[in-house]
């Protein structure tokens, strides 16, 4: 099913179904067929009242604005009618954005024992479709008044907001004015993803370790200071650039057409009018997670991603192909000096700068192989995708009341649940991907990949439904298939066992995630 808009589900009707949990005795609208009884109910979906699954269908919902004469499904909307169950700390979730990421936030807040409903703006065709959470497709999310308006409307009680672009532009600033909870930095702590300058001169001030930097507007005193420093060199556009403002040169002329690329040729505009040229770290990447409420930051699980879109880590740098959790690389002794040398001192000096940082610090770092140590690379301000599909798949703490833990500055002695054993996503992304690809192709055998196993999740992160009702891909990264398992081992073939499930010509994957953290034998196998 697609993503409803706000015109088609109708002002009144949309009212109605939240404001059901008001009311001391069941309501249901004189033409909704029930199959189950119950106190409590879900438009569209099964769903449990203590651990109970009572499938229901609402036929022909009607409002104000609008009838639907086509069976309609109000997906994850969890309405409780018993006055006595509703406690002061449930909550209605609106989730900002329509990639794998948000797929992912709404399937974990979807099985917060504490929410009562998952809006997901604009959302896309998969999650509506998989039922875990209510698309908002015609809400623009890059008006702030809009999703106020929507909030107060319908009671929501927390905004979890997945991009970095509507947190750069301000959206956590202007909710948080409105006395609506926002997980997401304002726009001023967002400037440690939205200028890698300003994070840059963050870490100088405050002793964080980082690669030696220079920052550039001129073309030729960028190719001056590469001349001196030599290849391999790294030249980073300042500003945001859909992960794609990062190119390592392994040579010279590599280095001077990059700088050209995004200073003289303008590839990447605004963000690329200034560049940062940095040292080379040779080592492995890792990614590092923690929630932070201005003052107190707590780490999440360790995961790791595959940047490159070629098996062997070869080819272009991509937003991720794939990932795993947790990261033998980052052991309890590392996780705890990433804390100590980067996280915290990164949180007091944010507040020390005067702009606290709420929301998920997501450190890009380089364990270097001359040291052992580790340096940031990079501060992304949102969960990463798709490093958020296998985090969220292992969660087992009631996310909704984590994050509004993080709002209200009340992180201090919050403890995290997580899943024994491991977590794997393949990105299966258009062929063509990070450069040209057609769109429009049909994938199919969906649900036939997720029952090849258990504990597997497609997300959606590029999907859309054609005439017919097909699944056709509308964007580069289009699916994250993942899978849980005992150990990496079992993650990674019931992960492949379902990505092959999948009928996409138009598709492609790589057939070595995991690589660095499994035997190199275990990749012979036909995939």
């Amino acid at each position: 099913m697609a993503c409803m808009s706000l015109n088609s589900i109708g002002t009144r009707g949309l009212r109605t179904l939240h404001n059901l949990h008001l009311s001391s005795k069941p309501f249901l609208p004189s033409n909704c067929s029930i199959f189950g009884t119950s106190s409590s109910f879900i438009a569209g979906a099964s769903i449990s009242t203590k651990n109970r699954p009572i499938p229901w269908e609402l036929r022909h919902f009607s409002g104000s604005a609008a009838s639907l004469s086509t069976p309609f499904q109000f997906h994850s909307v969890s309405v409780k009618a018993e006055q006595s169950d509703i406690a002061s700390d449930r909550v209605v979730v609106l989730v900002i954005g329509s990639g794998g990421r948000e797929h992912a936030l709404c399937y974990a807040l979807k099985r917060s024992p504490s929410c009562d409903a998952v809006f997901c703006a604009p959302g896309n065709a998969g999650i509506s479709n998989s039922g875990d959470a209510t698309c908002i497709s015609d809400l623009d999310i890059s008006d702030s008044s809009a999703v106020i308006s929507f909030c107060h409307k319908w009671g929501v009680g927390l905004v979890v907001v997945g991009p970095e672009a509507p947190l750069v532009a301000g959206l956590s600033n202007d909710l948080v004015k409105a006395g609506i909870p926002s997980f997401g930095p304002s726009s001023e702590a967002a400037a440690l993803e939205g200028s890698k300058n300003f994070m840059k001169n963050l870490c100088d001030k405050y002793g964080i370790p980082t690669a030696k930097y220079q920052t550039f507007t001129d073309p030729a005193a960028a190719k001056q200071y590469i001349q001196e420093q030599g290849a391999p060199i790294v030249i980073k556009a300042d500003g945001l650039a859909a992960g794609k403002g990062v190119i390592v040169a392994m040579t010279l002329d590599e280095a001077y057409e990059a700088v050209d690329l995004m200073l003289v040729k303008g590839a990447f505009g605004s963000a690329g009018s200034q560049v940062i040229v940095e040292e080379f770290l040779e080592g492995e990447e890792a990614s590092f997670f923690a929630l932070v409420d201005g003052e107190n930051a707590i780490p999440l699980e360790s995961a790791q991603d595959h940047k490159r879109v070629g098996d062997g880590d070869t080819g272009p740098n991509t937003g991720g192909m794939g990932a795993y959790s947790p990261a033998p690389i980052i052991t309890e002794e590392l996780q705890s000096l990433v804390m100590k040398s980067i996280i915290i001192p990164t949180v007091k000096g944010m507040a020390a700068e005067g702009c606290r940082f709420v929301g998920v610090l997501y450190a890009g770092l380089m364990i270097e192989k001359k040291s052992g140590l580790p340096k940031l690379i990079e501060y992304n301000v949102r969960f990463g995708d798709p490093e958020c599909q296998v985090l969220m798949i292992r969660l087992e703490s009631d996310l909704a009341q984590v994050l509004l833990a993080a709002c209200k500055g009340e992180l201090s002695g919050v403890s995290l649940n997580w899943s024994p054993g491991s977590a794997m996503v393949v990105v299966m992304a258009s062929k063509g991907y990070p450069g040209s690809y057609e769109k429009g192709t049909v994938i199919s055998n969906l649900d036939e990949a997720e029952l090849v196993a258990p504990s597997v999740k497609v997300f959606h992160a590029g999907t859309n439904l054609d005439s017919d009702g097909n699944f056709i891909a509308v964007g580069g990264r289009v699916l994250g298939v993942t899978a849980k398992g005992k150990n990496l081992e079992e993650a990674r073939e019931r992960a492949y066992r379902a990505v092959e499930e999948i009928n996409w010509p138009g598709g492609f994957y790589r057939r070595d995630i995991g690589w660095r953290a499994l035997p190199r034998g275990q990749f012979a196998t036909k995939l």
